[in-house]
């Protein structure tokens, strides 16, 4: 027991002497950044789909405000933060799946799409642009009324935690 007490003491004493000359951050929340990154900016993403729901892009950018908030040290800024992100929400359609006898539609899906802008100020080269989407499909028997604030939730949880992968996870 004592060697083993006398090997973890040992082990986390090279650690600390270690990691002050790593230029990675580590963390328990997934986050993998630089240091050198303290502040984040998430700007308004507009909706540009050709179909509108009108609070999708509030609840997108709120969320992805609160994921980096949550899960991060970093403190926001409303602008000229460390690292910026920026888009536009650029699709959210409905569309039959699962097509059954006589064309009948068994499940329809809905998919958000946005485009992200990631900018680094710190580490330019993790600069990128990409689209994201995701989707969560649903019985067509129900109106899509009752089930599409949900659903959005739903998907845009989904795609925060995967922008968060790309850019502060580093995955």
């Amino acid at each position: 027991m004592l060697k083993k007490l006398l090997f973890i003491v040992v082990l986390a004493g090279l650690v600390g002497a270690i990691a002050p000359s790593c230029k990675v951050s580590y963390s328990f929340t997934g986050a993998n950044l630089s240091p050198e990154v303290k502040t984040f900016t998430v700007y308004y993403f507009p909706n540009r789909a050709r179909l509108i729901n009108p609070t999708l892009s509030q609840s997108f950018t709120e969320e992805l405000r609160e994921k980096l908030t949550r899960q991060t040290s970093l403190n926001e800024l409303s602008e000229n933060g460390d690292i910026e992100f920026e888009g536009q929400i650029t699709g959210y359609e409905f569309k039959p799946m699962s097509i059954q006898k006589e064309d009948i539609s068994a499940q329809t899906r809905l998919t958000i799409s946005i485009k992200v802008k990631y900018t680094n100020h710190k580490v330019p080269e993790d600069d990128f642009e990409q689209t994201f989407s995701a989707y969560e499909d649903f019985d067509s028997n129900l109106a899509i009324s009752s089930v599409e604030e949900e659903l959005s939730v739903e998907i845009i949880d989904k795609l925060t935690e995967d922008i968060f992968n790309a850019t502060i996870a580093n995955w």
